[in-house]
């Protein structure tokens, strides 16, 4: 019996093994994946082209693909397919000519690295069939983010400041002063290289820049170690139009209430040298009186309590800028560019004013009239040259030298005239100023980048800054009625500022899988001389030593979502504006003087940043925190009924914001944006016995509409609330415009026209100061109303880009004065 069990089970046993084996035999091996990558490229500008479409397919059956996907906002693209033999890889973006590359898999390959493929734009327009894309507007990298101006209908008739409006994590006020994440306290520069004039000068600059002269607007709110320490909040480096190759010229020419303006670029190619330029100029001035209000309550003197002035100003300027860039590629190894720039242009106001003081009981004190002209010309002029070698082994191994000179001559004319004198307790005489203020540069820079292993690079560098600047200011005294006029030589002054700046860098950058990560360590040391030949000064030195990290982490969520976190410490030096310890009494009652005592700003910036960009929707949204300890203040007090105005360090200031950006292609032909932010600030000073804190917020928005026979209209707006400041607060404000422009002769010629505020006439700000010494409060109204046409027409073709070193001279190291690139927070 047993023998009979044991059979049985033997043969179960092996029917079994029978059916497995042959389960198994049935059962098809694991099939081989492999891995297809590559970079799509737009032919013309050798940028990545962005979310286009692959499709990968057998080769004789390329209507049923096995693979579907997307290029990243990068042009790249990386998945993996099963199955070898030749396949076929097809590409598709709107607007673009589709392209398709054959490749074949073989076995025992892993990765088929396709490398890089073009695509070009269409070639024919198809009849009767209107083909409407909405082109990417903003880009992000680890460390940045990029504005698209040329692709924006609105830069046809806007000036620059209209276009940062729209620029994700910048803000623009009620007067035109510019704010990137909520400070004023940034630097820009053009074409990678930094710009002393416009960093000083921003409003002024740019709003007698057309926007189309600019191709982009980068906010860089994360600079790394390679970057200058200075500039709290980051670097608007702004891209100009006409570094392209091939034969192209364009011209256009705009004329509106404002002013009028005129431009061209221009690029040629000649064997292995390639050359651009562009030059525009213009006339700008007020379309009517701007007009002011002041008054200011001692609480510490009842006999001249409250001072009072009303005034008017009107004024007109003329400007030009010119650049050129230039590159000769000596071998495949080795390359050689060249760069210059030049702004000049002049300005020139015509004021008058009424002041009146009085007592507690509100009778007369004293009052008088003053007018006056001041007359302002300026040029800053840049030359740049860099020669890079490039290695066989590691094509991305690179070697930068630099070299640049720089120079920013300015003068200036000022009179002031008094009339109606009554009862004023000093002798009033008019005046008249000059100043010639220049600055000579010359820096000299070395850049090293390795790539020491696949995902991993490491940058290294040195530079050493020697700066000049001279400046000679006379000032001239008359008695009213009187035309001779005498110097004063102990309000005049002469001196030399000398700055030697000596810093070193170093950097590590990893990508791994869906990972970033970005650090750098810097170091900066300051050494500043300044040395009075004529007038009332003492001479002065001070020496700053900063030691600068920061940290940056990115992950992609997706091929069209990142999210991001970084850490940077900034410092701002104080310039000579804030040093000068030279008492400005040009106003009487109201007394200025630097303090040479003046250390280093150092603020320390947290963010976490979530991007999505994709063709038909975008969204940016930052959350930052940013804290100063020793901040640089104004500090303002009564004595002797005069307002005394200098600069400590002081201050404490917390910000937290938080921004978005939002754009939506919600169709083809429609485009919605939406750019704002909320924050709320907080001010002390144990020194003022002053704590401020409030919220503030910003929105602006768009519509932007094609029409039929090419034609688009664009409507904007936008304000803000009120923002407040360690000894008061300002005002908020509101903006509208509209836009529209036709094409003609396939898109060669453009004619634009605008309004700006049409519905109002003036547009007003207040700004209020108070301490336990004083009250003062201000108001403004200038003219907002404007209307304008454009015309603009280009020739030629575009092939490619002139070539340019990878690493370059960055000079932001000075905290300005007397601009709002440079003061307030």
């Amino acid at each position: 019996m047993k023998n009979i069990i044991m059979k049985k089970s033997l043969l179960s046993l092996t029917f079994l093994l029978l059916c497995i084996s042959s389960i198994i035999a049935q059962t098809p091996s694991k099939t081989t994946t492999y891995t297809i990558k590559g970079t799509l490229l737009d032919s013309l500008t050798k940028t990545g082209e962005p979310f286009s479409t692959i499709r990968i397919s057998k080769k004789g059956r390329p209507n049923n693909p096995i693979k579907v996907l997307v290029t990243d906002t990068n042009g790249k693209f990386k998945d993996k397919i099963s199955g070898e033999g030749t396949h076929i890889i097809t590409f598709a973006s709107v607007g673009k000519a589709s392209v398709s590359k054959e490749f074949t898999i073989k076995p025992g390959e892993e990765t088929i690295d396709l490398g890089i493929i073009y695509i070009k734009d269409a070639a024919h327009e198809l009849k009767g069939v209107e083909v409407v894309a909405q082109k990417l507007l903003v880009k992000s990298e680890i460390d940045k983010l990029a504005y698209s101006v040329e692709d924006d209908p609105d830069s046809k008739t806007n000036n620059v400041i209209e276009m940062l409006r729209k620029v994700p994590m910048v803000t623009v006020d009620a007067e035109d002063k510019i704010q990137v994440k909520g400070s004023s306290n940034f630097k820009i520069h053009v074409n990678g290289k930094p710009n002393n004039m416009m960093s000083n000068n921003p409003t002024e600059v740019l709003k007698s820049m057309p926007a189309s002269s600019i191709k982009s607007i980068e906010v860089i709110t994360n600079p790394g170690a390679k970057y200058d320490a200075e500039g709290i909040t980051g670097i608007l480096n702004i891209i100009t139009v006409g570094s392209m190759k091939g034969y192209t010229a364009t011209v256009n020419t705009g004329v509106s209430s404002n002013g009028y303006n005129a431009g061209a670029y221009a690029t040629v190619k000649a064997g292995k040298f390639t050359t651009t330029g562009n030059y525009y100029f213009g006339h700008h001035q007020s379309p009517g009186d701007a007009k002011g209000y002041s008054e200011r309550e001692d609480y510490t003197n009842e006999t001249n309590r409250f001072l009072t002035s009303n005034s008017s100003n009107k004024y007109k300027g003329n400007y030009g800028s010119g650049s050129m860039e230039a590159s000769y590629e000596i071998d495949t190894l080795r390359l050689l560019t060249f760069s210059g720039s030049i702004y000049n242009g002049n300005n020139s106001n015509n004021n008058d004013a009424e002041t009146e003081m009085r007592t507690i009981k509100h009778e007369p004190v004293y009052s008088y009239n003053n007018s006056g002209n001041y007359k302002n010309d300026y040029k800053y002029i840049d030359a740049n040259i860099d020669y890079q070698r490039s290695f066989k082994k590691k094509k991305e191994e690179l070697l930068t030298f630099s070299y640049r000179l720089s120079t920013s001559p300015r003068s200036s004319d000022n009179y002031t005239y008094y009339t109606n004198i009554n009862n004023y307790p000093f002798p009033l005489k008019n005046t008249y100023t000059t100043d010639d203020p220049t600055t000579y540069e010359h820096t000299f820079q070395g850049d090293y980048t390795n790539p020491i292993a696949k995902n991993q690079t490491i940058e290294m560098g040195a530079k050493y800054i020697i700066r000049d600047s001279k400046s000679n200011s006379k000032y001239y005294t008359a008695d009213p009625g009187e035309s001779t006029y005498e110097e004063d030589k102990s309000h005049s002054s002469k001196y030399d500022q000398l700055q030697d700046i000596l810093a070193a860098y170093a950097g590590y950058n990893l990508k791994w899988k869906k990972f970033g990560f970005k650090t750098g360590l810097r170091y900066e040391y300051t050494f500043m001389d300044v040395k009075y030949h004529n007038g009332e000064g003492d001479d002065f030195s001070a020496h700053f030593s900063d030691l600068v990290p920061s940290a940056n982490l990115s992950y992609k969520l997706s091929e069209s979502q990142t999210l991001k976190a970084s850490y940077n410490m900034r410092i701002s030096r104080p310039g000579i504006w804030y040093l000068n310890p030279f008492v400005n009494d040009t106003d009487p009652t109201n007394i200025r003087y630097g303090n040479p005592d003046l250390k280093s700003e150092k603020s320390h910036s947290f963010d976490l940043n979530y991007g999505r960009f994709s063709q038909k929707f975008n969204l940016n949204l930052s959350l930052s925190h940013t804290f100063v300890n020793n901040s640089i203040e104004q500090y303002s007090f009564m004595k002797d009924g005069v307002q005394n105005n200098t600069f400590e360090n002081i201050g404490k200031w917390a910000t937290t914001s938080l921004s978005s950006y939002i754009n939506w292609n919600f169709t083809p032909k429609t485009r919605l944006y939406m750019n704002g932010s909320v924050s709320y600030q907080k001010f002390n000073s144990e020194k003022m016995d002053v704590s401020k804190d409030g919220f503030n917020f910003y929105v602006g928005g768009g519509l932007q509409q094609s029409l039929p026979w090419d034609m688009r209209i664009s409507l904007n707006g936008g304000g803000s609330g009120s923002r407040v400041s360690l000894q008061g607060k300002g005002s908020g404000y509101n903006y509208y415009s509209m836009n529209l422009n036709k094409t003609f002769l396939n898109k060669r010629l453009t004619i634009s026209t605008y309004a700006t505020n049409p519905f109002s006439k003036y547009r007003k700000y207040n700004s209020t100061t108070e301490t336990l010494q004083f009250r003062s409060f201000y108001e403004y109204q200038y003219p907002s109303r404007s209307f304008g046409l454009n015309i603009s027409y280009r020739i030629g073709k575009l092939e490619a880009s002139v070539k340019k070193a990878a690493r370059t001279i960055q000079n932001n190291d000075v905290k300005s004065g007397g601009g709002s690139g440079g003061e307030g927070k």
